[in-house]
């Protein structure tokens, strides 16, 4: 079985922004897109590092009968680098985006595998080509983010030298994204899940161009870092989520349908709900990295019944998200 660090060599998602969700009685946002959103539908996404063997349509089809509001693409079918899907070529992505519109759906999130910590130039070079690259794409789509990674504390690099190092690229791609309509998020994830440290970053980028995507279980499962706490520390920048559930498999952690684990994700839906946070509730189930889980056709049904139930129980009706265009 090919290796999840094998697949990151060289993987991307995609983005575009659409309709969000806020608390009742929170104002939408004012927003041209508008007449385009999704009617009726609660902020739900997934990724399609769940779905490897689907098709661009299924895609579409299952997320609009399940009523998803929005998907976010970490590789299609065969590619993890969306740049070589044909799907988004110059001549087939004003197709693509029909297609969504007739789904009644956005891509919220293009998921580059940029990792900021390299400290080789070549490989830093092709880091930040990889993420401008992945700008340009979103910008082409109308996709408001694309994620990169922090993604190590690198051995014999001292700590302050490495988050300098790391904030230093960020930045440099939150200037190629600013004159876009595009930003950049530092996910939750490898060496850099607690939020002490991804606060210490976002100060040290200082950017609007540069936000987080609050991976959820990561905060948690590495330090049990409880989701209320999170979202206080990082809730002005989160941007996007991820979410799913988990159990404990020896020394490692096994997915499990949402609120079958251990991972308090109806709280950490509330607290972004009580923050004013107005993204979408993306579902990860990680199918590509871990054959063994549920299949996709049985997993994104599911989450949709159990978060949207959350949601409403929150107090959350639709409305257009934050950063459509």
């Amino acid at each position: 079985m090919q290796s999840r660090r094998d697949f990151l060599i060289s993987a991307a998602s995609a983005a575009i922004a659409g309709c969000g969700l806020a608390r009742t009685g929170r104002p939408a946002a004012d927003n041209s897109a508008a007449s385009r959103a999704p009617t009726g539908r609660l902020p739900l996404g997934f990724s399609t590092l769940g779905t490897p063997a689907w098709s661009w349509s299924r895609i579409l089809d299952v997320a609009a009968a399940n009523g998803y509001a929005a998907i976010e693409l970490r590789g299609l079918e065969d590619k993890m680098d969306l740049t070589l899907r044909p799907e988004f070529s110059a001549a087939q992505l004003p197709i693509s985006r029909r297609q969504l519109d007739e789904h009644g759906l956005r891509v919220v999130c293009l998921g580059a595998s940029a990792s900021m910590h390299e400290m080789d130039a070549a490989k830093r070079a092709a880091q930040l080509d990889e993420g401008r690259r992945f700008i340009d794409l979103a910008q082409a789509l109308g996709a408001p983010y694309v994620r990169v990674f922090g993604n190590e504390f690198v051995p014999d690099v001292p700590r302050d030298t490495m988050l300098a190092h790391i904030a230093s690229g960020l930045r440099e791609l939150g200037e190629h994204a600013a004159g876009r309509n595009v930003t950049v998020l530092l996910e939750s994830h490898g060496d850099f899940t607690q939020s002490p440290v991804l606060v210490e970053i976002m100060e040290r980028v200082s950017s609007p161009a540069v936000a987080i995507l609050w991976d959820a279980h990561h905060t948690y499962i590495s330090g049990k870092e409880q989701p209320e706490s999170s979202v206080q520390q990082l809730g002005r920048w989160i941007r996007h989520t991820h979410l799913k559930d988990s159990v404990p498999a020896g020394n490692d952690r096994r997915y499990v349908l949402t609120g079958r684990g251990e991972v308090p994700v109806e709280r950490q839906i509330v607290a972004l709900a009580r923050s004013g946070y107005r993204g979408y509730y993306s579902f990860e189930w990680e199918k590509r990295w871990h054959p063994e889980i549920e299949a996709p056709e049985i997993a994104i049904p599911d989450f949709a019944s159990v978060a949207g139930a959350w949601l409403r129980k929150a107090g959350v009706t639709p409305y257009l998200a934050a950063g459509a265009s």
